[in-house]
Parts: structure tokens; sequence; C-alpha cells
């Protein structure tokens, strides 16, 4: 094996000669410089959501790879603007987003409304715009698990985006009206040619038990990925997974033996593994998300997520917290090694 960027710790070398033994590599649609053509040509995908699909994909350090780094910066309005950007003050100003982005090489920026409005002549023929048209936001109190449109998809062609983002919380008492609302403006992103990529977050208070936290379930999670690829999502954004066994557990929702001790195991690539298939076995594309930001160990953690999520079958990641809310140069870095572990070719499909 080549030589590593990055330290190979004990468990990075278990993951690196990880023998995938639960769904073959043979059954996946793989990314590759081919992946577009091979499993969105056949699609009923307009001519203008390929060429945008085409700008994704052909966009930063690993364009014509098939996989995918994208910068997300919406946690002003998600966890507050305070607490997202308080680390480091520099990205209240919207542009510092759109630069990190650029400098890191990402395929993307997916962002607000409001940030993408106050840059957009500068920087839409620059980088690839993912818009967020929908948020959580918390300044409701109680709070409560619920996505609202902060914009329409009209007014995100309007601002030059190459794709729009929704994010719906699957197993939430609103899920119904989310599901409804993202399926409209999804159609509608196709029929104005941009892309389309979807959050499949599972939430329920429920789903979390006084020993385990099942929103991050492999079982659970993967079914909110089978919905999301039904709503013809091109690209679905869902969190690592850490278990799995929330249906059994939980005692609801309809399980076969086989999605436990055949189709998946207690490995994380199995696990994700198992996200991937319910992706049409890897027809669109699963970028896992990096997660929050816990200081120090924040691009080994970055590096771990993006070798589990490639040796699964997945198509990328999706960072953002570990990269802003550190100095600049760091982000870059951050980002970078990130993007190689996806340009290493000695990193394989598991």
């Amino acid at each position: 094996m080549a030589t590593q960027s990055f330290p190979v710790t004990a468990e990075i070398e278990a993951l690196l000669q990880h023998e995938c033994r639960t769904i073959g590599r043979e059954l996946l649609h793989l990314p590759g410089p081919d992946f577009l053509d091979r499993c969105f040509g056949p699609s009923n995908r307009p001519p203008q959501v390929l060429r945008s699909l085409g700008q994704l994909y052909s966009h930063g350090r690993l364009g014509g790879t098939g996989y995918l780094s994208i910068l997300p910066v919406d946690q002003g309005i998600e966890h507050t603007a305070g607490s997202s950007f308080g680390p480091n003050p520099m990205y209240f100003d919207p542009e510092n987003i759109l630069k990190l982005a650029l400098e890191g090489g990402c395929n993307a920026v997916a962002t607000t409304f409001g940030t993408f409005g106050t840059v957009a002549r500068k920087y839409a023929h620059k980088i690839p715009f993912l818009v967020k048209i929908n948020h959580n936001e918390l300044l409701t109190y109680p709070n409560k698990f619920d996505q609202i449109m902060f914009g329409s998809v009209q007014e995100a062609w309007n601002l030059g985006a190459t794709a729009v983002g929704a994010t719906i919380y699957f197993g939430s008492e609103q899920s119904n009206r989310q599901i409804i609302e993202v399926s409209q403006a999804f159609e509608r992103a196709h029929e104005l040619g941009m892309a389309t990529v979807l959050w499949c977050y599972t939430r329920n208070d429920a789903f979390k038990t006084a020993d385990k936290d099942y929103h991050v379930a492999a079982d659970l999670t993967g079914q909110a990925n089978h919905l999301g690829v039904t709503l013809q999502a091109d690209i679905i954004k869902q969190k690592l997974p850490e278990n799995n066994g929330g249906f059994r557990t939980l005692k609801f929702g309809k399980t076969f033996p086989a999605m436990y001790d055949q189709l998946a195991s207690d490995n994380p690539i199995d696990l994700t593994r198992y996200q991937v298939a319910n992706c049409y076995l890897g027809r669109i594309g699963l970028i896992n998300s990096g997660g929050e930001s816990r200081g120090a160990t924040d691009q080994a953690e970055a590096v771990r997520t993006a070798i589990i999520n490639k040796r699964a079958g997945g198509q990328g990641l999706i960072s953002g917290r570990k990269a802003f809310q550190r100095p600049f140069a760091e982000g870059v870095a951050l980002l970078h090694a990130v993007q190689d572990v996806y340009l290493d070719s000695s990193i394989t499909i598991a």
C-alpha cells in the first residue's frame, strides 16, 4: 500500500484492511469519472440537470473523479450564529465562506439564501452554489423538530444556483408536510435545470434511549436514504452510522433478519455500505456529514469518516464546522486532507 498522507493509527489500519463480507462491491454502482453517464444518462433528469450535475462533479480538487467535497455553512440558522461563528468570527462575513470553499478546492459550497445573496455576482461563476432552501430555526421556544422554507426554488435559480438542498426530519411529527414540500420543490428545481441534494435526517425523541442513540442507526438512516432517493434527490446527505437495530429495539417498522446478520455487521464500513445500498446501490451518491468540531482531533476524525465513506462505496464528504470553526489556513488544510483520501488510489472499495 502506498504511503499515506495522514497518520495511520491502529484503527485507520484496520479500516484500510477491512474486507466487506455483507453487500458485495460487485453489486454497487461505484463512483468514477463516468458516473454521470452510467447512472444519470438513462434517467429522467433533463439535460439541464445533467449539466448542473456535471458542474458539481467537475469542480475543485476532486473534479472528474466521481467524488464530492462540499463545504456546508447553514449552522448560523440551525445552531445560532453566535455558537457557529463565535470560534472564528471572520465567518460572520458571508464572503469568507465562499473564499474558504474556493481555497479549499471544494466541488461546491452549500449555504443560505442570505449568504449567496450578498456575493452572488462575484462568485456564481467561480464555484457551484448549493442553496439550502429550508431550515430549522431554533429561536422558537421551546424548540421543535421542524424544517420550514426560507425562500423559493425560483429565487435559488435567480441567485445562479447549480443545485438546491433541503432537509427532511424523517420520523418527526411534521415529516409528512416536509416530504410534500420538498418533493414539490425538487420537482420545480429539476424543471429549472438544478440538481437536488437531500439531508435525510431522522428526528424523534423516541429514537434515543437511555443507552443508545438510534438517530444514527444504520437501519433507520438507511430507510431515510431510501425515502430520499424515492423523492428523486440526486445526492443524499446522511450522518455516519454508529449502531444498528433501531427498528428492532424500538419495535416498529418492518424488518427482515438478513438486515442485521447478513447485510450489515458492527464494522462502520459495513454499516455505511447498508446506507449506500439504500441509495439504489450507489446509483444516487451518498455523502456523509463531517460532524461537529471537537478541536485538535478534527482532522483525524474527518479523515476517518472519509475512509469509511469511500471504502463503503460512498461519494464523498460534506464537512463544515470542522473547517470553518478554526483558522482559515487550518480549515483549508482539513478540507485538503479529506480530499486526499478520495484522490489516493491505494484506498479502495472494501
